[in-house]
């Protein structure tokens, strides 16, 4: 995975993070909703870089 787009993910979890924990002296709901929506985009960061990796795995390996 790229810097940058390792850092877009990085950031976002951070943001979405930051608003939860805001959210949570306000509406509990909406922070659990942030809370989820932040494990689900740091999830969908792991399993791109896993597919990324495995398709640079694959065109290394056909190029042998």
């Amino acid at each position: 995975m790229g810097k940058g787009l390792s850092l877009w993910f990085a950031t976002s979890s951070i943001l979405i993070l930051t608003a939860a924990s805001i959210c949570i002296s306000y509406n509990i709901w909406l922070a659990l909703l942030l809370g989820v929506l932040c494990v689900l985009n740091i999830g969908w960061g792991f399993i791109l870089k896993a597919r990324l990796r495995r398709k640079q795995e694959n065109s290394t390996q056909q190029s042998s």
